[in-house]
């Protein structure tokens, strides 16, 4: 998605993830996962997409989520499965921190979806 057309959405304070974290978020219809991985912070659609469970449940390793449901992980960066029974790669999600407000991009439109 082009960063420039994206509507930004405030879902969290800088507070509410310690390093190597993630945790659910909401915008519209939308269920986001977000993570501060080294301080510096990423969104992926939410559920996996192998079998409908919270990603936020799961654990990060570095830049990857694992699945804890069934181990499947994914890069969070990139949101590319990397692990089976994973194959289908995450949507992501433009993020910007200002002060201590973190914010995720949104294609007009999508959080309605």
């Amino acid at each position: 998605m082009d960063q420039t057309t994206a509507e930004y959405h405030a879902v969290a304070k800088t507070s509410d993830l310690g390093e190597d974290d993630v945790i659910p978020v909401t915008v519209g219809k939308l269920d986001i996962a977000l993570y501060n991985v080294a301080g510096e912070y990423f969104a992926t659609d939410g559920i996996c997409t192998h079998e409908y469970v919270g990603l936020s449940d799961g654990w990060v390793e570095g830049e990857v989520i694992e699945c804890p449901l069934h181990g499947g992980c994914f890069n969070i960066k990139t949101g590319k499965a990397l692990k089976a029974p994973t194959t289908v790669d995450l949507k992501t999600y433009p993020v910007k921190v200002e002060g201590d407000t973190v914010y995720i991009g949104i294609a007009p439109g999508e959080e309605r979806c």
